[in-house]
């Protein structure tokens, strides 16, 4: 997950004196939701579920970094692991290659670092599965699974962010093959993300459907590291018809789920924090394409080499899993 634009706007304004005050976590826009009282029945395989994270934070991935060895390596595992839920690709393969270019200000000032940086090796990984119902509409469930690498010597395995994300993708895949769904649903796992979103750009510059046939994204980043049993879900402050389909399902669990993080404001004095841009769901909402984005707040690992399958709170995330998993279930059953 990326700091929004609204964050680094406010960290900016305060670097040149203005006064801002982060208040996120207790706004009034936050919207907690009723959760059960007892785990519902188990919808993930929580051993493939860490096994998944445990292998993409690993050493020999070198924390995915997109377009170096460690991102190959991620790509096969992802190829391996595509082919086992047998998702159909769009065309040939999963792998839909791209590239871009990056210009960073720091640049300018920093000796040795570059202004202009391209990327010639990304890739993103494309499957589906065909809707019995409404095949021509879809649901995009997405996630990055690049990270930063290796920096200084150090590695940064990213397993929060966003390992995690991409094996509960894979969760919802298994599903979702063990139960035919509806509605067309597509598992996207974007590079690049780290970058600018890049991935996520590029799928929705070259979609393999009309963008009307979009019915909406799911998209996971950050959701195995919280001690306080919370994840929140952004997105429904555009769409309110989201906010009963997230409140079904979360009354089925005992996660915590909180609404908000997303129609942040800028006034004086005062800073809400927006994720609507902060990772892959920012360019379908730019698109015009409805939105749930499930994420904990950021964390003392977050984007640190201490983020790793060892720090990661293993029952929280079984139980996000099974959330999300419940989730894409409702969507599809619920969607028109």
């Amino acid at each position: 997950m990326k700091k929004s634009r609204l964050a680094i706007l406010a960290a900016l304004l305060f670097a040149v004196g203005a006064f801002v005050v982060a208040h996120d976590g207790g706004s009034a826009t936050v919207v907690s939701l009723p959760a059960g009282v007892a785990p519902s029945p188990a919808l993930v395989d929580s051993a493939r579920l860490f096994d998944d994270v445990r292998t993409l934070a690993s050493v020999p991935f070198d924390g995915r970094r997109t377009g170096t060895s460690g991102s190959h390596k991620a790509r096969a595992y992802l190829q391996e692991r595509f082919t086992q839920l047998g998702l159909t690709p769009f065309g040939a393969a999963y792998a839909q290659p791209f590239s871009f270019t990056v210009t960073s200000l720091k640049g300018l000032f920093t000796p040795g670092r570059p202004f202009r940086t391209s990327y010639n090796d990304a890739a993103n990984y494309v499957g589906f599965i065909k809707g019995s119902g409404v095949p021509e509409r879809f649901i995009v469930v997405s996630a990055h699974y690049d990270h930063l690498g290796s920096k200084g010597g150090q590695l940064y395995p990213g397993a929060d962010d966003n390992a995690s994300g991409v094996a509960a993708m894979l969760a919802v895949a298994a599903y979702f093959k063990a139960h035919p769904p509806t509605h067309t649903i597509v598992f996207a796992a974007f590079d690049g993300e780290e970058i600018g979103l890049q991935g996520a750009k590029a799928f929705m510059g070259a979609l393999p459907f009309a963008k009307a046939q979009l019915a909406l994204n799911l998209n996971f980043d950050m959701v195995s590291h919280n001690e306080r049993n919370e994840i929140f879900a952004a997105g429904t402050s555009y769409t309110a018809a989201l906010a009963p389909l997230v409140a079904e399902a979360a009354r089925r669990h005992t996660v915590n789920v909180k609404l908000g993080h997303d129609h942040g404001q800028l006034l004086p004095g005062a800073v809400s924090e927006d994720w609507t841009d902060s990772s892959d769901h920012g360019p379908f909402h730019d698109a015009g394409v409805p939105f749930l984005y499930f994420g904990v707040e950021d964390h003392g690992d977050y984007h640190q080499p201490g983020d790793t399958f060892e720090h990661i709170n293993q029952p929280f995330f079984n139980a996000v899993a099974n959330l999300l998993v419940d989730v894409a279930a409702t969507a599809d059953r619920t969607l028109k």
